[in-house]
C-alpha cells in the first residue's frame, strides 16, 4: 500500500503524458477518408472567410456546428467529418440535401415541417424545403417583432430561416472565398465558375472546379490528385497562409481545450479524494492524492497553454480578443495562482477550485464557439495589439483572481457549514488564501480599468463614459476595495470576507458576461437568451451560498465536529462570530 501511494502521482503523470501524446499523434496524422478520399489534405486548403485566411476544415467545422450543433454528421451509419459535408454540398448539392444536418428542437417548428416524427431533432434540407414557403412566412412575421420580445417559437423559426440562408450561401458558393490569388493582380473570390470582370479563368479556379467535378463523379483518385496539386500551387504563392492553415487543421484535430477540460475533471476528482483523506486523518493518502491531482492539473495546464499559444500564433494577436478567448484565458490564468497558493498552504482546496474554474470556463468557451469563428477579424476601433496585450490581459487577470477568491470562499462556506471536513489548519489557512487573492485582484482590476480608460480616450475621445462595461469594471474594483476596507476596519473577519468574496463572483460575472451578452453598450456582442438564463442561475447560486454563510458559526458542522479544544477550528469562524461578521 505504501508503494502504491508513492508511485500513484507518477502513474497519474504517465497517464496524462500518454493521453496528450495520443491526441498529438492523432491530430498530426495524415490519413485517408471514406472511400479513399483524403479529407485531411482537403481540409488544409486555405480559403478566406470572416475577414481572415483559414483552412477549409475550420470553415466546415464552424458552419456545421452552427447548423447542427456538432462538428460531424451521420452518413450511412458512420460519423463523417465536417469537411466531407462541405465538399459534398458544393459538389453534389442534390445528395447533400438529404443529409440531416439541421438541428431543430422546438416542437412547434418540428410540427410545422410535417415530418411525422415529433421526437426527431435533426432534419435534412430537402425535408425543410417542402415547407419552405411556410417557414419563410413565419420567419417574416417573427422579424416584425423586436428580438427581445419574441416568443420561443418566433425565435426558433427565425433561427431556422437564418440557417437556411447560411446553407444556401454555401451551396451557391457565395461563401467562403475559395479561389486563392495565385497570380499578380488577383484577389480572393468565391465562385470558381464565374470569372471576375470577364478576366481569364485562373489556375486556382480551374483547380477548385476540377476537385468538384472529381467528387461529383465519385473519383477519389482524381480528387486526391487535384487536391495535392492545388496545395502545391497555393504553397508556392502563399507560403505563410498555407503553413498556418495546415497548423490550424492539426489544432482542430488535437482539440487541446477539450483534452485539458477532461484532465481538469480528473484533477478535481483526485483533489477531492485527497482532501477527504486528509480530513479522515490519513496523511499518506492525502499527500499522494494531492500530488497526483497537482500533476494532472499541471498536465491539463500544459495542454491548455499549448492551445492558447496556438491561437496567438494563428491570430497574430495577444491571448484575449473576444468573449470566447476571454473564457479560455480566465480559466488558464487561475491555474498558476491556485498552484502558488497550494505551495504555501498545501490544503488541496486550491487545486479543487482551479480545476473547477478551468473546466467551467472551457465549457463556457465551448458553448460560445457555436456562434461561429472564434478567431474572427476584430472591429477597427479595437484593432491594436498594444492595448489588447495590456488593458485586456491585465483586467482579465483581475477577473481570474476575483473568481478564484470567490470559489475558494464558496468552498470555505460550504465545507464549513455542511460538512465536518474543514477542521484544524484548513479552517485558518483557507481565509488567508481568499484574502491574498482579493489583494491581487484589486491591483489587477484597478490597473486594467485605468488602462481601459486610456484606450477609450484614444479610440472614442473620452476617458470615461459610464458605458455598462465600464460600470462593470469599476464595480469589480469597488467590490474588492470594499472587502479589503471592511477587513482592515474590523467590520468583518474570516466569514465576512468569504461572504463578500462570493458576492464578488456576481459582480464579476455581470461585468464579464452581462454587459457583453445582454445587447447594450459599446462592448455588447448581442443579446442571448441562453446567456441570461445561465447568468441568472449562477447569480442565484452565489446568493444561496451567501445565505448559507449566515448560519451561526456554532452550528457549522466543521466547528461542531472538532475533537479537542486546541483544534484550529475554534480560531477561525469562532473569531468571526465575536466580530459580528
Amino acid at each position: 500500500m505504501n508503494r502504491l501511494r508513492r508511485v500513484l502521482p507518477w502513474m497519474a503523470l504517465a497517464a496524462c503524458v500518454a493521453y496528450g501524446a495520443w491526441g498529438g499523434v492523432s491530430g498530426a496524422r495524415v490519413g485517408g477518408g471514406s472511400a479513399g478520399y483524403d479529407w485531411d489534405a482537403a481540409g488544409r486548403i486555405p480559403i478566406s472567410a470572416d475577414g481572415r485566411v483559414k483552412p477549409l476544415d475550420t470553415f466546415a467545422r464552424n458552419n456545421l456546428l452552427m447548423l447542427s450543433g456538432r462538428q460531424t454528421y451521420d452518413v450511412d451509419g458512420r460519423s463523417a467529418p465536417a469537411i466531407e459535408w462541405l465538399v459534398e454540398l458544393i459538389s453534389n448539392a442534390r445528395v447533400a440535401g438529404d443529409r440531416r444536418v439541421f438541428r431543430i428542437d422546438h416542437p412547434d417548428v418540428v410540427a410545422l415541417l410535417g415530418v411525422g416524427d415529433a421526437k426527431r431533432t435533426r432534419f435534412s434540407f430537402n425535408e425543410i424545403a417542402k415547407r419552405f414557403d411556410e417557414v419563410s412566412r413565419q420567419a417574416e412575421l417573427a422579424s416584425r417583432v423586436p428580438p427581445k420580445r419574441r416568443d420561443p417559437f418566433q425565435k426558433a423559426i427565425a433561427d431556422v430561416d437564418r440557417r437556411l440562408m447560411q446553407y444556401y450561401q454555401i451551396a451557391r458558393m457565395e461563401i467562403p472565398y475559395v479561389v486563392a490569388p495565385l497570380g499578380p493582380g488577383e484577389e480572393w473570390r468565391p465562385d470558381p465558375d464565374e470569372a471576375q470582370d470577364g478576366a481569364r479563368e485562373s489556375a486556382s479556379s480551374k483547380a477548385i472546379t476540377a476537385m468538384r467535378i472529381a467528387y461529383s463523379h465519385s473519383d477519389a483518385g482524381a480528387f486526391n490528385a487535384e487536391v495535392g496539386r492545388y496545395l502545391g500551387l497555393v504553397a508556392g504563392a502563399l507560403p505563410g497562409e498555407t503553413r498556418r492553415a495546415g497548423y490550424e487543421v492539426v489544432f482542430n484535430r488535437v482539440e487541446p481545450f477539450y483534452r485539458s477540460s477532461v484532465l481538469y475533471v480528473v484533477a478535481f476528482v483526485l483533489a477531492c479524494l485527497g482532501f477527504l483523506m486528509g480530513s479522515l486523518t490519513r496523511p499518506g493518502w492525502f499527500r499522494s492524492l494531492g500530488r497526483s491531482a497537482l500533476m494532472v492539473l499541471g498536465a491539463a495546464f500544459a495542454i491548455h497553454t499549448l492551445g492558447l499559444v496556438s491561437r496567438i500564433y494563428l491570430q497574430g494577436r495577444p491571448p484575449v480578443t473576444n468573449l470566447y478567448s476571454s473564457a479560455v484565458f480566465i480559466g488558464w490564468a487561475c491555474i498558476p495562482m491556485a498552484v502558488a497558493s497550494e505551495r504555501f498552504f498545501r490544503l488541496g482546496i486550491g487545486t479543487i477550485a482551479a480545476s473547477l474554474i478551468g473546466f467551467g470556463t472551457l465549457v463556457i468557451a465551448h458553448n460560445l464557439a457555436s456562434g461561429g469563428d472564434t478567431m474572427e477579424m476584430m472591429q477597427a476601433v479595437l484593432d491594436t495589439n498594444f492595448w489588447l496585450a495590456t488593458h485586456v490581459v491585465v483586467v482579465t487577470l483581475g477577473y481570474s483572481a476575483t473568481f478564484l477568491a470567490g470559489f475558494l470562499a464558496a468552498g470555505y462556506i460550504l465545507l464549513g457549514v455542511l460538512t465536518p471536513l474543514l477542521r484544524g489548519e484548513p479552517m485558518k489557512a483557507l481565509p488567508k488564501m481568499v484574502y491574498g487573492m482579493i489583494c491581487f485582484a484589486t491591483v489587477a482590476s484597478f490597473v486594467g480599468t485605468v488602462l481601459g480608460g486610456i484606450w477609450a480616450d484614444q479610440s472614442w475621445g473620452r476617458f470615461w463614459g459610464w458605458d455598462p462595461k465600464e460600470n462593470g469594471a469599476v464595480l469589480i474594483v469597488l467590490m474588492n476595495v470594499l472587502i479589503l476596507h471592511a477587513r482592515w476596519g474590523g467590520m468583518v473577519r474570516d466569514r465576512g470576507v468569504a461572504t463578500l468574496a462570493v458576492g464578488g463572483n456576481i459582480v464579476t460575472a455581470w461585468s464579464w458576461f452581462g454587459t457583453n451578452m445582454l445587447g447594450v453598450g459599446l462592448h455588447s456582442y448581442g443579446f442571448m437568451d441562453s446567456a441570461v438564463f445561465w447568468l441568472a442561475s449562477f447569480c442565484v447560486s452565489q446568493l444561496v451560498i451567501m445565505a448559507i454563510a449566515g448560519v451561526p458559526v456554532r452550528m457549522w458542522r466543521s466547528v461542531r465536529a472538532r475533537r479537542e479544544p486546541g483544534d484550529g477550528a475554534s480560531d477561525g469562524p469562532g473569531r468571526v462570530e465575536t466580530a459580528g461578521s
